[in-house]
C-alpha cells in the first residue's frame, strides 16, 4: 500500500513561516493571501499608525484611578456604617450590610478580553505579537486592588503608541505610566535629603533595579548597587496624581520630593536638575550599546530561537545602533535576515501563543472569551499574572514539562470534542494551518485518525503545531 503523502505547495512555505513564526498563526486562507508577499506583508505592518487598535470605549488608567478612589471611599463608608450596626445572623440578607464590590476585577476581564479578541481576529497579527513581546518585557502584575484594573492599561496606553518608535520614547512612556509607577512603588519614592524623607517611606529602589536588570542593560551587565541607588534618586518625584485631590491626571512630577544633586550612572555624570535628570538617565540607558545587544537578543529569542545566533544578534544590534534605537529598523532587520526564515521550527509555543493560534486555526466566530481566559489559566499564562517584573518565560524548558504537556492534551481534546461536530474538513484545516510544512509522519497520523475529534486533537498536538 502506497503511503499517504501531504500536499506539496512549496510556494506556501515562506507564507507559512510568516504566519506561524512572526504572526500569531494562520486563519483560513491567510497563507494563500500572502503567497509570494510574506516579507512585504510583515514589513508593511511596521508602518501602521496606530500599530494596533483597542476598544476605545473601555476605561483608561485615569478613569480606573478615579473608580478606585470611589471604591476606597465606599469601603470606608461601609466600615463606618457597619461599626454602628447590631450583629445579627441575617446580615448577609441585608443589602445595606453588603461591602462594596471591587470594580477592578470586571475591568481587568474587559481589558484583557479586548486584547485577546483583537489578537485572535486580526489579519495583521505580527504587530500583536510585537505588543505581546514588549508587554511581557515590561511586565506588571495584578497584585493588589488597584493593579487589577491598571495592569492591562500599560500596554494599551504606553507600549502600543510607541511600538515601532525610538526605544527611549517607549521607556519614558512606560516609566511615566501609573501602572508601572504604582506596581514598583515609585509613586511613593522620596529623595533622602528632602524634608519629606523622615515622615514618609523614603527612597524606593524597585523601579530603578528593574530598569537596569530587566528592561535595559540586563543582569550581569556590569552595573553596581550604587548605580541602582543613583538611578532611583534620579527618578524620585516621578509619581501619580491623586484623583479628587489634584487637578492633574496620570503622571505627575513632584519637584519637592526629588533628590537634589549630581547623579553618576555607569560612570557618566548627570548634572541636570529636577525631572530632566531622570529623563536624561533613562535616555542614556536606552541608547547604551549593552541595552541594544540585550534587547535585540531577547527579540531574537522570542521570535526565532531560544538560542539566539550570534550573527543575528550582531545584525540587529548594528541596526539598533545605526538607527538610534528605532524599533521599526530593528524589526525590519529581523524580518529581512535569512536566519529568520529557516524552515525548522525552533520555538515552542507558550500557552498564550498556543491558545491564540488554536482559535485562529479553527476560525471560531462565536468566541467565548470566558473559555479563552479559562484556558490561559489552566495552561499557566493568565494575562498580567506572572507575579514578577521578569514576566513569563518564553523558553521551551519552562513550558514542556510533563504536567504542562498533559494540560495541553486535556485542553486540546476537550476543545476538539466541542468542535468535531462542526464537520471540520481536516485536509482543508491542514492546508490552511501548515501550508506545505507538515511532515509526512504528522500528516499520516492525523489523516488516519479514527474520528474527526481524534484527528483534530492530533493536529493540535502535532510537533508542527506545538512549535512555530
Amino acid at each position: 500500500m502506497q503511503a499517504i503523502q501531504p500536499p506539496s505547495n512549496k510556494q506556501f512555505t515562506k507564507a507559512t513561516i510568516a504566519m506561524q513564526r512572526f504572526a500569531l498563526g494562520a486563519r483560513p486562507n491567510d497563507i494563500k493571501r500572502i503567497e509570494n508577499i510574506a516579507q512585504p506583508w510583515l514589513l508593511n505592518q511596521l508602518t501602521f499608525k496606530p500599530a494596533v487598535e483597542f476598544d476605545s470605549t473601555l476605561p483608561d488608567s485615569n478613569e480606573i484611578l478615579i473608580i478606585q478612589e470611589k471604591y476606597k471611599q465606599a469601603q470606608k463608608a461601609f466600615k463606618e456604617y457597619a461599626k454602628h450596626q447590631p450583629i445579627t445572623a441575617n446580615m448577609s440578607d441585608n443589602k445595606d450590610m453588603q461591602p462594596p464590590k471591587n470594580p477592578n476585577q470586571a475591568i481587568y476581564k474587559q481589558l484583557t478580553a479586548d486584547a485577546l479578541q483583537q489578537s485572535i481576529n486580526s489579519f495583521n497579527s505580527f504587530n500583536w505579537r510585537c505588543l505581546d513581546f514588549f508587554s511581557n518585557h515590561f511586565s506588571v502584575s495584578t497584585q493588589g486592588s488597584i493593579m487589577r484594573g491598571l495592569a492591562p492599561t500599560l500596554e494599551r496606553e504606553a507600549i502600543a503608541p510607541h511600538l515601532f518608535g525610538r526605544f527611549e520614547d517607549l521607556l519614558l512612556a512606560v516609566y511615566q505610566h501609573p501602572a508601572m509607577l504604582i506596581y514598583l512603588n515609585n509613586e511613593t519614592s522620596i529623595g533622602p535629603s528632602t524634608k519629606y524623607a523622615k515622615m514618609n517611606k523614603g527612597l524606593n529602589e524597585n523601579l530603578a533595579r528593574e530598569i537596569l536588570e530587566l528592561h535595559t542593560l540586563g543582569v550581569n551587565s556590569g552595573y553596581q548597587q550604587k548605580d541602582v541607588t543613583e538611578l532611583a534618586k534620579g527618578i524620585t518625584g516621578w509619581s501619580v496624581a491623586r484623583p479628587g485631590k489634584e487637578e492633574k491626571e496620570g503622571f505627575v512630577y513632584r519637584a519637592n520630593k526629588h533628590e537634589p544633586g549630581i547623579r553618576t550612572l555607569m560612570g557618566k555624570s548627570f548634572p541636570e536638575s529636577g525631572m530632566k535628570q531622570g529623563t536624561a538617565m533613562i535616555k542614556y540607558l536606552a541608547n547604551h550599546p549593552i541595552t541594544a545587544r540585550f534587547v535585540s537578543t531577547k527579540i531574537i529569542q522570542h521570535f526565532i530561537s531560544d538560542q539566539a545566533p550570534e550573527e543575528l544578534i550582531n545584525h540587529l544590534t548594528t541596526h539598533w545602533y545605526n538607527s538610534n534605537g528605532q524599533l521599526s529598523s530593528v524589526f525590519q532587520a529581523l524580518i529581512q535576515h535569512p536566519l529568520s526564515w529557516q524552515i525548522k521550527q525552533q520555538k515552542y509555543k507558550t500557552p498564550r501563543e498556543y491558545v491564540i493560534s488554536t482559535y485562529r486555526a479553527l476560525n471560531i466566530k462565536n468566541l467565548s472569551i470566558k473559555q479563552v481566559q479559562s484556558a490561559l489559566s489552566v495552561l499557566g499564562e493568565e494575562p498580567f499574572k506572572a507575579g514578577s517584573p521578569a514576566g513569563y518565560s518564553d523558553q521551551q524548558q519552562d513550558w514542556d514539562g510533563a504536567n504542562a504537556l498533559m494540560a495541553r492534551i486535556n485542553w486540546a481534546s476537550q476543545l476538539a470534542g466541542r468542535k468535531a461536530s462542526k464537520r471540520i474538513d481536516i485536509e482543508t484545516l491542514i492546508s490552511n494551518t501548515f501550508g506545505d510544512t507538515l511532515s509526512t509522519h504528522s500528516y499520516q497520523v492525523i489523516t488516519r485518525a479514527e474520528s474527526r475529534q481524534q484527528a483534530l486533537t492530533l493536529l493540535l498536538l502535532s510537533p508542527e503545531f506545538l512549535r512555530r
